[in-house]
């Protein structure tokens, strides 16, 4: 945004965003909320092909899990290229580059996971060693725990082309995170809602962010109104969760924060990604600590054991 930009008080802005259908529908979200209170502003929409997105085969943890759907728009943005950036927040690394602040955490959407199988069925009828489609590990393990003779595959691309590997038989049924469904307005494809005692959701899962240059003052005054600060507390103590067991690149770690009140309640876990073994503990506390919380939450998860997992994991 050059000075003479900033001087007019009619902004125009470039965001950056992946180019799934996903991925611009949630841009398009935070668009239309900044349009809401910042009227005068425009803003045009730069897609960016991101690691994750040419890498269609690997699966995410080949790839170096976190980060690998937003480095590049991180850099465009430091770079000066777009001005603010559109994530899903599940997708960011427990820490930003430096030169980045998450400037606004809408509110959140269902955090939950879902279920699609070809013929409607829920996770209990499917048929034995049925084929799952899951490209995170955290589903997988979970899943594994719930059904041992299920069939874990791997599966890529964004949710059109995932939902199409499904109807031509390639899997039997599919776990696709719910908020994603709700948006591009799927709902009448989910067979199951997973509650978070049977699957834990991924850290921030539901949750957007937009991200600017640390010093753009006026990027961050502008997107105060579109922060969202019980969902921020949430996956602060999710994120200190997460960071605390060195930010997840090896191994299955699912977390869930509510509040209630002055209250916050943390759930986490560690597994073993056969499923055998999931550590899980939960930690209740002043939602005004919500950092502390997480990382309190992450030394007992260790202590009981998941540090243990974490080598086994590194090394299979």
């Amino acid at each position: 945004m050059t000075s003479a930009t900033r001087s007019n008080p009619s902004l125009t802005l470039t965001v950056g965003s992946r180019g799934s259908k996903l991925a611009l529908v949630q841009t398009r979200m935070v668009i239309d909320a900044l349009g809401r209170i910042a009227p005068d502003v425009t803003v045009a929409v730069r897609i960016i092909r991101t690691e994750g997105d040419r890498n269609q085969h690997d699966s995410l943890t080949a790839l170096g899990g976190r980060g690998v759907f937003v480095g590049e728009i991180e850099e465009q943005l430091l770079e000066g290229e777009i001005d603010f950036a559109v994530h899903s927040l599940k997708d960011l690394p427990a820490s930003q580059p430096a030169g980045v602040c998450l400037v606004a955490v809408p509110e959140r959407a269902d955090a939950r996971d879902v279920l699609v199988a070809r013929n409607g069925l829920s996770l209990d009828q499917l048929p034995q060693g049925a084929r799952i489609g899951s490209s995170s590990e955290r589903r997988s393990s979970q899943l594994l725990a719930l059904r041992p003779d299920l069939q874990n595959r791997n599966i890529r691309g964004n949710v059109g082309t995932r939902l199409r590997k499904l109807d031509e038989n390639e899997y039997d049924a599919i776990v696709l995170a719910a908020a994603g469904i709700a948006r591009l307005q799927l709902e009448n494809r989910v067979s199951q809602y997973f509650s978070t005692a049977e699957m834990l959701p991924a850290v921030a899962q539901g949750a957007l962010v937009v991200e600017c240059r640390e010093d753009d003052q006026l990027l961050r005054e502008l997107f105060v109104p579109l922060d969202h600060q019980d969902t921020r507390t949430a996956v602060m103590a999710e994120r200190a969760f997460l960071r605390g067991l060195g930010g997840g690149c090896q191994m299955p770690i699912a977390a869930h924060a509510t509040l209630k009140g002055g209250e916050l309640r943390l759930e986490g876990l560690v597994a073993r990604r056969d499923g055998q073994r999931i550590v899980r503990d939960e930690i209740i506390g002043a939602s005004a600590e919500p950092e502390t919380l997480g990382a309190e939450l992450s030394r007992r998860v260790l202590e009981k054991g998941g540090a243990l997992l974490e080598m086994t994991n590194h090394h299979r």
